[in-house]
């Protein structure tokens, strides 16, 4: 260890004889190995062949002891010695390499702050760097460097907004001032990143608290106008795990999950592999059709009747279809069914919408009729165009009846010494856990499409990683998981049953063809 000498123009003094050394003089002016007789590498390796030997020593003694039924608290003159040598060594390596250790952590850092001349502003600087409040990682910096110190938390709040012009600090001042929207910063700016950056600073100064930990730099501001979000400050990192294989339909697929729940993809990738070395799961699409259910109102409930029966009649179908149809070349109506709530009607209105999730299509088909509605019907007044029966992102017992987008079943036989070595359990176990809890005690609950264990969990973090809106958990994790014995009781079979898994199939099938196999 070499030693660290603090330069300074002034002249150096010796030491007086009887001035005390502090930890200060010690860790920059000599390294503590100067005081030893020998050197560093050559010391170090006798006290380490010393603790070991003795050690070593004194286990073989008390191990004869033990096998001769001798008293361990006798002890002989070698005994004794080598008790103090171990106390010795020990006490040196403990002492010396914990000091060295701190030293190294100190020093290493923040070397250049010893060149200060005054040492009172030495001592207020590390009082600022010891009180800063940024997370631990954004204070970390490894690199060796001999540029001025600069406190982490000073870099965080400058690097995101660069504010090198007059315009910038007057269009802030401007949305402080409440004369420009800040929602128009994007058209007048055409600089999206330096519109988030002057409406974050804005921001900040209207609230007086401080964006630091929300990350701004790094991200396509471009992509995101008029498409997914509005006003945008800055960004939020999840992280992205990936459980997998599945093997499903004979095809094997890594699924991306975002998530900060510890264990999820762990477990989810742990079912992947029983799933996987039991010959994989098969799955069966039952329904696809999106809804949206607009509501109108009568003066009679005569009125909402007649209105209900004529949409429920077969012959007008075609001609309600080739209305709504024009919405768009991918929506196809599928059905409408009605419900009476007094002189108020509510149609729900079942539409395939092919790759997309279709929530506007849906939306403008069901605009299209009931425009077309208003000549037979001209005392209909439409109070919504969603009445909730749809239900969107809401729990409802009708998209756990009548189902919602994707409605699915999928099945898998998991062999029994699966269970045992990848599960760590056993058939019977799995089968009567799965009905005393996810059937019996939903049951007991009252819960509405809850006849699981964690379903909500894995829905969410496929969604979140794959683009879909992750609102649209609620209704798409209803699911119902059933488990049986077969095979005379030694293999496990497990279905679960989703019938509202509302999804955009373009994201889902792009990224399933770029990480299939």
């Amino acid at each position: 260890m070499e030693a660290r000498w603090r330069s300074s123009a002034k002249p150096v003094q010796a030491p007086k004889t009887t001035k005390t050394v502090s930890f200060e003089e010690v860790s920059g002016k000599a390294s503590s190995s100067e005081a030893l007789p020998l050197s560093l590498h050559l010391t170090n390796a006798v006290f380490f062949s010393l603790f070991f030997s003795v050690v070593y020593f004194l286990l073989s003694r008390w191990r004869e002891k033990i096998r001769t039924s001798t008293p361990l608290h006798l002890v002989n003159l070698s005994e004794i010695v080598a008790i103090f040598a171990f106390i010795a060594s020990f006490v040196y390596l403990l002492g010396f390499f914990g000091i060295d250790f701190v030293q190294s952590l100190i020093l290493r850092p923040s070397t250049d702050l010893w060149n200060s001349e005054d040492e009172e502003e030495n001592e207020a600087l590390l009082r600022k760097e010891d009180a800063r409040k940024i997370p631990c990682g954004q204070a970390l910096d490894c690199s060796v460097t001999s540029a001025p110190i600069i406190s982490a938390q000073k870099v965080v709040d400058e690097k995101p907004v660069k504010l090198t012009t007059e315009e910038d600090e007057e269009i802030i001042k401007a949305i402080v001032a409440g004369t420009t929207p800040s929602y128009s910063l994007e058209s007048k700016l055409g600089d999206c990143k330096r519109a988030a950056s002057i409406r974050r600073e804005a921001l900040g100064r209207i609230t007086g608290k401080s964006l630091s930990g929300l990350p701004l730099d790094g991200f396509d501001y471009e992509s995101i106008l008029g498409q997914c979000c509005e006003m945008p400050i800055g960004y939020v990192q999840i992280p992205v795990g990936i459980a997998g294989p599945l093997l499903l339909n004979g095809k094997e697929y890594s699924v991306p999950m975002a998530t900060t729940e510890g264990c999820l993809v762990a477990s989810t990738n742990r079912g992947c592999k029983a799933i996987h070395l039991s010959g994989g799961a098969s799955s069966v699409l039952l329904k696809d059709g999106m809804t949206r259910a607009p509501v109108v109102r009568f003066g009679t409930a005569k009125r909402a009747v007649d209105l209900k029966f004529y949409l429920e009649d077969p012959e007008n179908f075609e001609t309600l279809a080739v209305v709504f149809n024009r919405s768009s070349r991918f929506a196809r109506l599928q059905g409408i069914k009605c419900v009476i709530a007094g002189k108020n009607l509510y149609l729900r209105f079942t539409c395939g919408t092919g790759d997309a999730m279709g929530m506007n299509m849906v939306s403008k088909g069901v605009q299209n009729v009931l425009d077309f509605l208003q000549t037979d019907f001209p005392d209909m007044d439409v109070i919504g165009i969603s009445g909730n029966l749809c239900s969107d992102k809401k729990p409802a017992a009708v998209n756990w009846i009548e189902g919602r987008g994707k409605s699915v079943v999928c099945e898998a036989i998991i062999k029994g010494d699966v269970v045992r070595k990848v599960l760590k359990t056993s058939v019977e176990s799995l089968v009567e856990l799965n009905m005393l809890k996810n059937l019996t005690g939903s049951a007991m609950a009252g819960a509405l499409g809850g006849f699981n264990a964690h379903a909500s969990n894995i829905v969410s973090a496929v969604y979140i990683a794959t683009g879909q809106d992750p609102a649209q958990n609620i209704e798409s994790s209803h699911c119902i998981t059933m488990m049986e014995a077969v095979n005379e009781g030694n293999d496990l079979h497990i279905s679960v049953t989703m019938p509202s898994i509302e999804v955009i199939d373009s994201v889902t099938v792009r990224l399933s063809n770029y990480i299939s196999k």
